[in-house]
């Protein structure tokens, strides 16, 4: 386990800039542990989200911006919906997504890959397009023989389309990411 000590390095602007972005107030969270109890992935979690979020009470900018949790994390809201004081912990694990991305912090290759084919599936699709999203994951980091044995699985159970679904609304959907790339220009 790592000792971090929180009075070094506290990043007010951080936590500012965090409540801003996410619309929470931080300070309201008392460390009573239902967002990590409820999270089906702390088991994968190099931080649990209880500790994410007393980091980020500590202003710990760096070390959460390069944490694995951010990327792991499903937006599920298992963990907004377990807290008493209706904080949006998963609006806050994706602020801290955005912000490590612009902010140049997004060192896990892979899940940032993964995490901008699946952005682009649903910009173009209206949805998320698993094989696209797949084939432009192992075109892009060429891991193709680890996860080669799940083909036989999955393929025979139908879960995998090889054409994208229609869907009503994705010109919508495709102005929804205008409108972000637009606000994040200004």
């Amino acid at each position: 386990m790592d000792v971090i000590d929180i009075h070094a390095s506290c990043d007010g602007d951080f936590i500012a800039a965090v409540e801003a972005e996410s619309g929470q107030q931080i300070a309201e969270c008392y460390q009573c542990g239902n967002c990590t109890a409820g999270c089906p992935f702390t088991f994968a979690f190099d931080i649990p989200v209880s500790q994410v979020m007393r980091l980020l009470q500590a202003g710990q900018k760096k070390r959460l911006l390069t944490c694995k949790s951010i990327w792991l994390c499903a937006t599920c809201e298992s963990c907004t919906t377990r807290c008493p004081n209706n904080i949006d912990v998963a609006r806050i694990m994706d602020v801290l997504r955005h912000m490590a991305r612009r902010e140049g912090y997004a060192s896990e290759r892979g899940v940032k890959i993964f995490w901008d084919a699946f952005l682009d599936s649903v910009e173009k699709h209206g949805r998320s397009f698993e094989l696209g999203i797949l084939t432009t994951y192992i075109a892009k980091t060429g891991r193709f023989w680890p996860d080669m044995g799940l083909g036989p699985k999955i393929l025979p159970k139908g879960k995998l389309g090889f054409r994208p679904h229609e869907i009503q609304g994705q010109k919508q959907i495709a102005r929804i990411f205008d409108k972000f790339r637009q606000e994040q220009r200004s």
